[in-house]
């Protein structure tokens, strides 16, 4: 065998140990996630929209409004794959403009009735990424950054009708 077959079957044994030590989770156990919710991050007003699982999948459109201009958008995307879940996200400037050059990948570290939490996989701007819903009209965002602090974001449920 050569050592490149070697290293290929090394690194192909790793990765599914690794993607083997993830929690099993179905896309169903984020229902909780569904609605809209909003709150105050400094002087803006941070909305995340998560529509209905459906397919496999849940997504959030996420909007900061702030001095009657918006700042940033966000797109978030979690699916189901290989028996868990996998997070991924990108932030956009107006006008669509992406802040980086793809989006951030994170995969399942935790899951409860009614929290989850993934962990960055490849680069961007955070470490940790959570969400937590204490009771029906809290929503809470958990961002873990690099440098091992985290930023809890609490929002409240809101109607758009």
């Amino acid at each position: 065998m050569t050592i490149r077959n070697i290293l290929l079957a090394g690194g192909a044994m790793l990765f599914s140990t690794f993607l083997s030590a993830q929690p099993q989770a179905s896309i169903e156990q984020l229902d909780w996630m569904t609605g809209n919710w909003a709150g105050m991050l400094g002087p803006n007003q941070l909305e995340e929209n998560w529509i209905a699982t459906e397919g496999s999948s849940i997504a959030a459109m996420v909007r900061m409004t702030g001095n009657g201009a918006t700042s940033m958008f966000e797109m978030i995307t979690i699916e189901e794959a290989n028996g868990t879940l996998v997070l991924h996200i990108q932030q956009f400037d107006p006008g669509f403009e992406p802040r980086t050059e793809a989006p951030q990948e994170m995969i399942l570290e935790e899951i409860s009735a009614n929290s989850v939490k993934f962990r960055a996989v490849s680069e961007g701007g955070m470490s940790t990424l959570g969400y937590s819903h204490p009771d029906a009209d809290s929503f809470i965002i958990h961002v873990g950054r690099p440098d091992g602090s985290t930023l809890d974001i609490p929002l409240q449920a809101r109607s758009l009708w």
